[in-house]
This record gives structure tokens, sequence and C-alpha cells, in this order.
């Protein structure tokens, strides 16, 4: 009976673990996607990741960590919702693609954009 049960527990943690990968696990962004959408909707204001209407709010490595701004998660956040002078892209973007230019955001980022 013993040995049965830690069977079943250690199949409901594996099937845990298993669940919760699956959930957290972002799907893989297309980065050849996400530099077309920003051409189109970020590069306007975003040209070589600085910031044309808030010049200390950049996309930069350093100004988004600064900000809290240096994850997937808050990129995203950011172009789905907006903030202040920052439009909102839910209704203009897929999540698909709103993923591929955070992305894409975040590479460039990491590259000082160039």
């Amino acid at each position: 009976m013993k040995k049965q049960l830690s069977k079943i527990i250690k199949l409901i943690l594996l099937t845990c673990l298993i669940f919760t990968s699956m959930i957290t696990q972002p799907a893989t962004a297309d980065i050849a996607s996400g530099a077309k959408i920003f051409e189109i909707h970020c590069a306007g204001c975003h040209e070589n990741g600085g910031n044309i209407v808030r010049r200390g709010k950049t996309l930069k490595k350093k100004a988004l960590k600064k900000y809290g701004m240096d994850s997937l998660e808050a990129i995203s956040a950011i172009v789905t919702n907006g903030k202040n002078n920052m439009s909102a892209y839910k209704d203009r973007l897929t999540t698909e693609q709103i993923q591929d230019v955070s992305a894409y955001v975040l590479e460039q980022a990491e590259k000082d954009w160039r």
C-alpha cells in the first residue's frame, strides 16, 4: 500500500511539474516578425530604442531596468495596455504579435540597439 501511495504521489507531482512548465513557458517568439511590427508601430517614437516623446524613457537596457520594464512580461503589459503617453495596442495587435515585438525589444536592448 505504501509503495502504491508513493507512486501515486510521484505521478501527481510529475503531472503538476509538467503542467506548471506548460503554463509558465512562453511560446517561442518570432523576432523577425517582432522587428517588422516594431518598424510599423513603434519606430516612429522609439527609433533605435530612443524615445522622442519622453527622453529618459527609452528602450535601452539601462532605462528598461530602471523602470522595471526589463522582462518580457513587463514589456508585453505596457504594449498591451499602454501607460501615460504610450498607446495601448491590444486592439491593434494580436497576443502573438505583442509577444513578438516584446521579445524583439528585449533582444535589441541586450544588443544596445546596434
